[in-house]
């Protein structure tokens, strides 16, 4: 059974984390599939959104912690285990940065690096069943698969300290509250996600692509970085066929390629 689906809905890209006899339990094989299929869905110009979801009922309970029993201490070089984490940190990072919009569809459970998943979401849609934890505390680890530099951006540094240290479960209300969940939606989150990202089918992908990379780094860039990096993409933008048919269609009077749909 494949543990990590890729399947078409227009211009949308799904991704289904299909391991429901374990919650969607992160397993090699499944980072294997992250790994293979980012760089796909980067790649095919045909995309122009993605949704993140997954198959029965919950969206990710984190790591596999069985597999983890082969890797305790003492039983893999530690070396290893860092390499390991650096692995799982190099495809985390191009979904991150994916100059696509992605949208994260979360139903039951988000826990431990399934909630790092979850927030790797530029929308996150969080089903009323939803539930988020920052859970690693209570295996003795520390947050991982980024999630010690997303919650803090999302929710403030302090609460990002209290959801770590105390390992507590967050509700779907509790998460839009904090700024971790976008927007509530029905049970059905998957195709209010669908629906949601189908909007971005006349998007300028190119213009969103790189206004999502300069925001997501902005944090950690001076000033004058970003307004170099304004400049470059603005240039680029001005070139781009989506530009040069948008101006056309202002002068002629015509409806524009894209127009957001509430």
């Amino acid at each position: 059974m494949t543990s990590l689906i890729l399947s078409m809905h227009g211009s949308t890209a799904v991704l289904t984390m299909n391991r429901p006899e374990a919650r969607n339990a992160l397993d090699q094989s499944m980072r294997e599939e992250f790994t293979r299929l980012v760089p796909q869905i980067r790649d095919d110009r045909a995309i122009k959104a993605v949704v993140l979801t997954g198959a029965g009922g919950h969206f990710c309970a984190g790591g596999d912690i069985k597999s983890m029993q082969a890797t305790v201490a003492g039983k893999q070089d530690v070396f290893d285990s860092r390499n390991r984490m650096l692995g799982l940190h190099r495809w985390f990072d191009e979904l991150l940065d994916l100059e696509k919009p992605v949208i994260t569809a979360v139903q039951g459970s988000a826990f431990g690096a399934g909630l790092s998943l979850a927030l790797a979401g530029d929308f996150v849609l969080a089903a009323p069943s939803a539930k988020f934890c920052c859970v690693f505390a209570k295996i003795g680890f520390v947050p991982d698969l980024g999630a010690m530099h997303l919650l803090p951006r999302l929710v403030g540094l302090q609460t990002a300290k209290e959801l770590a240290f105390t390992a507590r479960v967050v509700g779907a209300e509790e998460a839009r509250q904090l700024g971790m969940a976008y927007r509530l939606t029905s049970e059905d989150v998957l195709a209010d996600a669908i629906a949601f990202a189908e909007r971005f089918a006349n998007a300028p992908t190119e213009a969103i692509g790189y206004t999502k990379r300069v925001m997501n780094h902005s944090f950690e860039s001076q000033r004058a970085e970003v307004f170099q990096q304004e400049a470059l993409a603005q240039t680029l933008c001005r070139e781009s066929a989506f530009h040069q048919e948008a101006i056309q269609r202002f002068v002629n009077k015509q409806p524009a390629l894209y127009q957001w749909q509430d």
